[in-house]
């Protein structure tokens, strides 16, 4: 199935494009855009439903955000700025710390100073688009051309 935003239980995964010249790298780099459009797909939706809450940049974090090439992508296909921050764990690390606060162990302004000298260890990275407006509309339409051939395919009868 395919899930947000379509939820379509009916889709079934393809890859398409491929000639005898594709390689294992053509299809991470398919895999790697997927996720990305999807992402992007979920954000317009929140979007229209919060119009005044239009995405002018995504903040990332997390083991995929450690893929360069996925934040590239990310920012091209969003049309946005992606901002990962140099710790890419932070929504764990936000957790274990609150945890630390909550049972005593830390403090708030214990947890703050630890957080200063973690995120000073190494530089956050940002992500702009490098395509065009057209290229990002061009791309968007063969990613909407490629989920409607995924549509359709249960084969369960009742």
């Amino acid at each position: 199935g395919l899930f947000a935003p379509y939820w379509r239980p009916d889709a079934r995964g393809c890859v398409l494009g491929l000639t005898q010249y594709s390689t294992k790298h053509h299809l991470a780099r398919a895999a790697l855009e997927a996720i990305a459009f999807q992402v992007t797909e979920v954000l317009k939706c929140m979007e229209q439903d919060a119009p005044s809450s239009a995405v002018s940049a995504l903040r990332v974090d997390g083991g995929a955000s450690a893929n360069n090439l996925l934040m590239q992508l990310q920012a091209d296909i969003l049309g946005a700025p992606v901002a990962r921050p140099a710790d890419l764990e932070t929504t764990a690390r936000g957790a274990a710390v609150a945890a630390l606060i909550g049972v005593g162990k830390w403090t708030v302004d214990r947890a703050f100073d630890q957080e200063s000298a973690i995120s000073k260890a190494s530089e956050p990275r940002s992500f702009s688009s490098q395509i065009s407006k057209e290229e990002r509309e061009y791309r968007t339409s063969r990613w909407s051309d490629a989920v409607s051939k995924s549509l359709g395919w249960e084969t369960m009868t009742k």
